[in-house]
């Protein structure tokens, strides 16, 4: 690999971990840049000559990362609880599926499992770029989400995982393809403004693309802790879900990085441990009144102590004959350090906007 490749190879994949960090933030740029990104990615390589082996596995694998950080901005951002329930099912159902993948290599369980968040997840945001999303009940996001996955993801999953086309190619290989392509865009933007657009509501405000500002209550990471503090548990549904979530992704990853040795439920436990010892590292510190403004820094500060449990791990093993790889290790402790920290930020929201609407029930 030449180093101009290598330095496209890097900005690439360092582009895939860095923008969904800002979809928290800016929730729907920042994923149409991951989707975009995600399409594209292996067209830049061999754009440049090199096919990077295996990618396809860490291809997929990435795609679950920037969803997990999707998934978490919706407990940051989504007031309407009916859409967010939503979305937390079909997340933790394609989760479920791509792991399900990843161990028996049987590519119809992506069709059975389609990534309907994704596109739940866009549509969610671009309402609420022009229209108050609790104007839309239940039923309405049901069938937005049953839309989703029976006329787009059904069709777009056979396509790419179980014939394993690729659009780039069918477009190079065959000459009727791009004008039929081009004609069926048109075809839609057609339809979308003479047919969809004059029957939309009259939007409530201009475009909105950086996410609404949190429950005043619990916008602050000293109020966050405080509701850890009064609130927080070391077994609870949070440090379960987080269990889950860490634990599938990280399920995801070991098939695929190289040197990873433990088998699936050792690498699954090991990291829920991790977990749990990091909800009671939040737990302590809340119940002590500390806390930092800074997102960033609460992450480097958990990425040092479980760095620390990583050195500890290692040098015990090396005191057994055992022996533990660093790298590995140290990226599955930046990406626990990295989910955790934004859980443990954003759940404290959620919970807010729950307590309000059980209120409201309530009256």
């Amino acid at each position: 690999m030449s180093g101009a490749v290598l330095l496209v190879f890097v900005a690439v994949v360092g582009a895939r971990f860095v923008l969904p960090l800002f979809i928290p933030a800016y929730p729907l740029p920042a994923i149409i840049a991951c989707l975009i990104l995600d399409g594209v990615d292996q067209t830049i390589f061999q754009a440049f000559g090199y096919d990077p082996p295996g990618y396809q596995g860490y291809d997929k694998a990435m795609d679950i990362y920037y969803l997990a950080i999707a998934y978490l901005a919706t407990l940051r951002n989504w007031v309407n609880l009916p859409a967010f329930r939503i979305s937390r099912f079909l997340y933790f159902y394609r989760l479920v599926g791509v792991v399900a993948f990843e161990l028996s290599q049987v590519r119809a369980l992506l069709l059975v499992f389609p990534n309907t968040f994704e596109y739940f997840f866009i549509a969610y945001e671009a309402v609420r770029s022009r229209w108050s999303t609790l104007r839309f009940q239940l039923r309405w996001w049901v069938m937005a989400a049953a839309l989703i996955w029976v006329v787009i993801k059904l069709p777009q999953e056979y396509w790419i995982h179980v014939a394993q086309l690729d659009v780039t190619d069918m477009l190079s290989e065959n000459a009727w393809a791009p004008p039929l392509l081009a004609g069926l865009i048109l075809a839609g933007a057609a339809v979308f403004w003479f047919l969809v657009r004059p029957r939309l509501l009259p939007p409530d405000w201009g475009w909105r693309m950086a996410a609404d500002p949190m429950p005043v209550e619990m916008d602050t990471a000293a109020e966050q802790s405080a509701w850890h503090a009064q609130w927080g548990s070391m077994w609870s549904w949070a440090t379960g879900e987080k269990v889950v979530l860490v634990g599938l992704i990280a399920v995801v990853y070991g098939n695929i990085l190289p040197g990873v040795s433990s088998t699936t439920f050792q690498l699954f436990v090991g990291v829920a441990l991790v977990v749990v010892i990091n909800a009671g590292f939040t737990l302590a510190l809340a119940r002590r009144s500390w806390s930092t403004p800074s997102m960033a820094l609460a992450f480097l500060a958990r990425v040092v102590v479980n760095v620390a449990l990583v050195v500890v791990e290692d040098w015990l093993l090396g005191r057994a004959g055992g022996d533990l790889d660093i790298s590995n290790a140290v990226f599955f402790m930046s990406l626990i350090s990295l989910i955790t920290t934004m859980h443990d930020r954003y759940r404290p929201v959620l919970a807010t906007r729950v307590m309000a609407e059980r209120a409201a029930a309530a009256r």
